[in-house]
């Protein structure tokens, strides 16, 4: 019993993201009787007076053998299994309180001997399969009956007609096909006169989501409108009312507008190990709270706020005691180096960022390419560094006692800090061999330039947001700068902070820039090697998708195209479509512009899916099987990957609160 309750809660966070943003998902439980446990809401027991089964179905039929399948905490949808035997045209209609699988109800009554793997491939994946196995649902929603398919079902126009003409005759109400898949649309829209809705439009709108789950003490702030009046200070709980892009450590984040779990924020909170929600109306309910210690509890049911005692000194104090850490940098390797020539045990050259993808580039995996590009190596920033008097300058800022006590004045001192590293001299003969490398290689291409620490993709630090990427940097003085821009990056106030709630050392940290022809994508986004709604589903891959450049998919800004993939069954739950009213392309000039773009229209195609969710495979594999978070764009039809890093999650268990 207490594992089953605990599945039941598996599946109601997945199942509350899915509602939390008016969601295109289709739950397993949802679906159909496939190897995954269904988890059923309460429900009259089965009559024993009750057949097995009707091959008509009326209205009081399908009130007699309906089961209530849970749709989330809001919803439970009453929903009757059918079994469509092709041999003869009959139509099952099975007692879904007394039958809990398809599998179950066919060998029950002698349909057929199969069952396990042998059932799933001769009914699920075989074009020339005996049986149509799936729901007929009353959607109140919708109030209308739809009928479904299990996801991961590989089902043709012909047999979705055939369905559709089975089940109409043998029925007693007009009948509407629920997508539940990428592919379940594409079969759908090529039948013009089927009448059939995205699993989005069955869904109710929550006004909550458990991003990361915690438990956290601090000052209680509400945002209003960013950038905030004043900078936070390390011990608020912040109230955004707007998604910022990124923000210094803080203990806990309450945003009162649906994200995304790959968004820079919420990797950031998963990094530092503090709560993090969606609940709708936050500046709301928590005015009154609002600049008094409390202490915030987020699970995946909900969140509690109540006021607290305020932190001792001396618990601040212990707090800051920790042993700085000094991140390793080799300071003589010089060489402009190719990414094809880096390895991931060159992260002390080149930064994670830069030698991991270099791991990847070197491995020439199926299906992937990683746009050519080079590295300037830490060494060069150190020699900029000493130069120009940048440490002096960052140690009389750190023995500064204003410096240290006011995050305002952290704020403007390190702008300062930035200002002067952009504006000093470049050395001559750096200048002279990055030109020259790019004039001889990258003659026309727009450029990325990008930031490649030693103090990000740590195994317990991500990183992720903190530091600077320059797209589509185009001509000699635009490139120049954009290398010292990156360079600055390690000052940059959230970088500053994440740094110092880490206890790492802000003298030992050095940026290396990686120089990367830049692809003007068609699609791109972000992508991580597990579920993060379910621990327990050892096979989901989840995906984050936008059109055009991916910058607004890291942002948290806009909603993207949300899809849950699982490898071995081929099948994609799509759990949000991308909000693309606008898009990010290349301008001719260098830099990016927006342009109209195609709001609540599929971005990836089935076949997509599959490649990215092969890719992210073989990648996890490159690195011995550890967790990743994958950056990855298309062009033309191309899968290329950008960024490969450890998926960072300091919860050991969804759910879990410290």
């Amino acid at each position: 019993m207490r594992a089953f309750c605990a599945l039941c809660r598996a599946v109601r966070c997945h199942l509350a993201w899915s509602l939390a943003l008016l969601l295109f998902c289709v739950s397993v439980v949802g679906a159909q009787s496939v190897p995954s446990a269904a988890v059923d809401a309460a429900a009259p027991a089965d009559d024993p007076t009750a057949p097995d089964y009707v091959t008509r179905l009326t209205r009081a039929d399908f009130d007699r053998l309906a089961r209530l399948t849970s749709q989330g905490k809001e919803l439970a949808v009453p929903g009757v299994m059918f079994v469509i035997d092709r041999a003869d045209g009959r139509v099952y209609y099975a007692n879904s309180r007394r039958f809990r699988f398809h599998s179950d109800f066919a060998r029950a009554t002698y349909l057929t001997l199969d069952a396990g793997d042998v059932f799933l491939r001769h009914n699920y994946t075989n074009e020339r399969r005996r049986f149509l196995l799936g729901t007929l649902t009353f959607q109140p929603r919708l109030e209308r009956f739809t009928y479904e398919f299990w996801e991961g079902d590989l089902l043709t126009p012909t047999l979705l007609a055939e369905a559709h003409q089975r089940l109409t005759a043998t029925g007693f109400a007009p009948l509407t096909f629920k997508a539940n898949a990428r592919r379940h649309e594409e079969v759908a829209a090529q039948l013009p006169d089927l009448p059939w809705v995205r699993a989005e439009a069955t869904l109710p709108e929550t006004t909550f989501l458990a991003l990361n789950p915690g438990r956290a003490v601090g000052v209680l702030r509400l945002v209003e409108q960013l950038p905030p009046e004043q900078p936070f200070e390390r011990e608020d709980i912040v109230i955004f009312k707007e998604t910022p892009l990124s923000t210094p450590p803080l203990r806990g984040i309450l945003v009162t507008q649906p994200g995304a779990p790959l968004s820079h924020l919420n990797l950031l909170a998963k990094g530092w190990g503090i709560p993090n929600a969606y609940v709708k109306d936050a500046d709301v309910r928590f005015r009154s709270l609002v600049n008094r210690w409390v202490t915030l509890v987020v699970t995946d049911d909900g969140i509690t706020l109540e006021p607290a005692e305020q932190i001792t000194e001396s618990e601040r104090e212990r707090e800051l005691s920790r042993e700085l850490r000094l991140p390793r940098a080799d300071l003589r390797w010089r060489a402009l180096t190719d990414l094809y020539r880096q390895r991931a045990r060159d992260v002390v050259r080149f930064g994670a960022k830069s030698a991991n993808l270099g791991e990847v580039a070197q491995a020439r995996l199926p299906g992937i390419i990683v746009p050519r590009g080079f590295t300037i190596p830490f060494a060069h920033y150190k020699a900029f560094a000493d130069r120009h008097g940048i440490e002096a300058r960052v140690l009389a800022l750190l023995n500064d006692e204003q410096f240290h006590h006011d995050p305002q004045t952290r704020q403007v001192e390190l702008a300062k800090l930035r200002d002067f590293i952009v504006a000093a001299p470049f050395d001559r003969a750096l200048r002279r061999a990055v030109l020259a490398k790019v004039h001889r290689e990258y003659r026309g291409r727009g450029l990325f330039v990008r930031s490649s620490t030693n103090a990000e993709d740590l195994p317990d630090f991500s990183g992720a947001g903190l530091y600077t990427t320059v797209p589509n940097v185009i001509g000699d003085e635009a490139l120049m700068t954009a290398i010292k821009t990156v360079w600055a990056s390690i000052w940059n106030f959230e970088a500053f902070e994440a740094r110092e709630a880490a206890r790492i050392d802000h003298l030992a940290v050095y940026p290396a820039v990686l120089i990367q022809e830049g692809i003007n994508a068609d699609s791109a986004g972000v992508l991580i090697t597990t579920n993060p709604f379910d621990r327990r589903d050892a096979e989901g891959i989840y995906i984050n998708a936008k059109r055009g450049l991916g910058l607004r998919v890291v942002e948290g800004r806009r909603i993207p195209e949300q899809i849950i993939y699982r490898p071995q069954s081929d099948a994609a739950l799509v759990l949000t479509r991308a909000d693309d009213e606008t898009i990010l392309t290349f301008d001719v000039k260098g830099g990016v512009r927006e342009v109209a773009g195609v709001p609540d229209q599929p971005v990836l195609t089935a076949d997509l899916i599959r490649r990215l969710g092969q890719a992210a495979l073989a990648i996890e594999r490159l690195f011995g099987g550890e967790k990743q978070d994958i950056e990855w764009l298309t062009y033309r039809g191309q899968l290329y990957i950008v960024q490969s890093r450890p998926f960072i999650d300091r919860n050991r268990r969804l759910g879990a609160v410290r």
